[in-house]
């Protein structure tokens, strides 16, 4: 089962000037693209990192999946 909570990455974690032991949540700026911008159309896009190829696609259920 995934735990991933993409809500952990969107914020960080900044210290109170007022209270020492006191933290507060800052939105993290995040540079977000739309599916519809990614894949043009397309049902699947390949991503070159580091060298290997991902294909990253659109399932009939309307999901992504990345596979290597």
């Amino acid at each position: 089962m995934n735990t991933h909570n993409p809500n952990d990455f969107r914020y960080r974690v900044r210290r109170s000037d007022d209270m020492p032991t006191r933290f507060e949540r800052v939105p993290m700026a995040v540079r977000t693209l739309s599916s519809n911008a990614l894949f043009q159309g397309e049902h699947e896009i390949g991503i070159e990192h580091h060298g290997a190829l991902y294909h990253l696609k659109i399932t009939r259920q309307g999901k992504l999946i990345l596979n290597k």
